[in-house]
């Protein structure tokens, strides 16, 4: 491909991601190519790419092109696809707005765990409707370095296990999937969550992010490890009646996380565009593009 393809940089709570602009769903991402360009040492860096493209030019989102014009087709960093990223929303959201496609305010976005709505703040923050938890039932654990836990299985669109822990030391490097049982659970593979308590209602986690590694924050995974904190301490709204919120600090930054009765859910935080700039023709052909 001889044409220069358009780059930008942009993170929510330091989780990274390269921004890809292609509205008319023109370009081809392989896997590899994706991993290339999220490469730390040999490309751009990130945990992950966001390609951004209308709803109605993509066969996975023309179907919600009526309710959302722009679609998140989103990519782990090793190249695989997945459903829903709540910092990539939060992100996507923000390049949306500084491309002048959407003003401050509220917007609808297509990712393939359904439409999701987000409000663009003044102040720089954005508040991303993340929809309803499932609440699989049966019995998890995870375990690192000979520990063991029990996990909660909170499904946000992508699948999550969530354990509490006594220190987030004890989640060890997290440079591979921690072992999940039973066996066959997740056949796709899960996000793994651990979790220790910093006051009420306030909470703190690591996070192994199935195709992409320890990420410094992960916004479903907030919403997970918020739904159940909230179980646990008896705060589940469909019980109480009442609005459920819990701060969730992630390695890098601070997540608001509420729960209303009804199950739907909202996430509010940073997002930030870093970079903008060209891929290089010479490394875009070494990559395969």
């Amino acid at each position: 491909m001889s044409t220069r393809i358009a780059f930008l940089k942009g993170h929510g709570t330091q989780n990274d991601f390269v921004i890809v602009p292609d509205p008319e769903n023109a370009l081809d991402l392989p896997a590899a190519a994706v991993a290339a360009l999220c490469d730390r040492r040999a490309g751009i860096g990130g945990d992950g790419l966001l390609h951004v493209v209308r709803s109605a030019a993509h066969p996975e989102a023309r179907e919600m092109a009526a309710e959302a014009e722009w679609f998140m087709d989103y990519r782990n960093s090793d190249g695989s696809v997945a459903e829903m990223c709540g910092n990539g929303v939060r992100v996507f959201a923000r390049y949306l707005q500084r491309a002048g496609h959407v003003e401050v305010g509220d917007l609808a976005i297509a990712t393939r765990g359904g439409v999701k709505r987000a409000h663009l703040d003044k102040d720089g923050d954005v508040t991303v409707g993340m929809g309803r938890a499932r609440l699989p039932g049966g019995e998890v654990t995870v375990s690192v370095d000979g520990r063991t836990w029990p996990a909660r299985n909170v499904d946000m669109g992508n699948p999550h296990a969530v354990a509490f822990v006594d220190d987030l030391a004890h989640a060890g490097e997290l440079l591979a999937p921690p072992p999940v049982a039973p066996a066959g659970t997740y056949p796709d593979g899960v996000n793994v969550e651990f979790v220790v308590d910093r006051g009420p209602r306030h909470v703190a986690m690591r996070v192994h992010e199935r195709g992409s590694g320890e990420t410094r924050s992960c916004g479903t995974g907030a919403c997970a490890v918020a739904v159940a904190a909230a179980r646990r301490d008896g705060a589940d709204p469909e019980v109480t009646g009442e609005a459920s919120t819990y701060t969730v600090d992630v390695p890098g930054g601070r997540l608001m996380i509420t729960e209303y009765p009804g199950g739907e859910i909202e996430m509010t935080g940073p997002a930030v565009i870093v970079a903008e700039g060209e891929i290089d023709e010479e490394w875009l052909r070494a990559a395969g593009l």
